[in-house]
């Protein structure tokens, strides 16, 4: 029987985002809208909504507009402080593992792009702990993302070569669409969904300057591998051309029983 947070002894929070939570609100994608829509059209209601390790809101504000009530968390104080505002939105620096909520008050429980670095039975015994009776939960991530043009080659090198061995436990989650963590409920068919995007050169820089592995390798090696790659797409890409990017969802979602 999965346990609840209370007692459980939690490996310390994996903060790899905080440093540059400002970058991280301004150059994450976005979710689709269809992602909030079959979210909510799956809940039993639409009361509340519990978003667990909401970084900088991106999900929150989307699910706002379909639930009277979100709550979103995250342990980090600087991702939090860093958060869209909403009128229906309650930001709460908090652990996914102890989210503070009432018990069964949660009509959903999401954790978007961050179950990963979760301690998942901590986590499991709270989404049981606050769900309402056949509370929807699911988990959320985004793959490996993919550009159209002769850029991909030296993106894919560059993701699973250069920066490939700084990437911190968990991230290996995220490249099998979340297929190796257990999950408690029996499963619902979700969307075929995708981030779709058009960046320029710049844009998509600045994004991969967000990731948690840049920040390990620049440690580790420092900032020339970067310059290096920024350079090299500077010949394939032209200044201000926008590029179609895409990065698959995978979602694993159920109902608590």
């Amino acid at each position: 029987m999965l346990t609840g947070a209370c007692g459980v002894n939690r490996s310390p929070f994996k903060d790899h985002f905080s440093e540059r939570s400002a970058d991280y609100a301004a150059n994450r994608p976005t979710y689709p809208l269809e992602l909030a829509r079959f979210l909510a059209e799956y809940s039993p209601a639409c009361r509340l909504a519990l978003d667990c390790g909401c970084g900088t809101g991106q999900l929150s504000v989307q699910l706002a507009d379909h639930f009277e009530q979100v709550v979103a968390t995250d342990a980090s104080a600087a991702q939090i402080a860093a958060a869209t505002p909403h009128s229906f939105v309650r930001y709460r620096v908090a652990p996914a593992e102890a989210s503070g909520l009432d018990a069964a008050s949660a009509d959903l429980i999401v954790a978007a792009q961050a179950a990963h670095w979760f301690d998942l039975p901590a986590f499991y015994g709270e989404t049981k702990r606050v769900a309402v009776p056949g509370a929807l939960l699911a988990l959320v991530t985004y793959g490996v993302f993919h550009v159209e043009g002769d850029a991909e080659p030296l993106i894919q090198e560059f993701y699973w070569k250069t920066v490939g061995p700084f990437w911190p436990p968990g991230r290996e989650h995220v490249e099998d669409k979340y297929r190796s963590l257990p999950f408690p409920c029996d499963e619902i068919d979700p969307p075929n969904l995708a981030i779709e995007l058009s960046w320029s050169r710049g844009e998509l820089l600045a994004y991969i300057d967000t990731w948690s592995a840049m920040r390990a390798a620049e440690k580790a090696i420092g900032r020339k591998p970067f310059e290096d790659f920024a350079g090299k797409l500077t010949e394939v890409w032209p200044e201000g051309e926008q590029r179609k990017i895409r990065w698959p969802i995978s979602i694993r979602a159920g109902h608590i029983d």
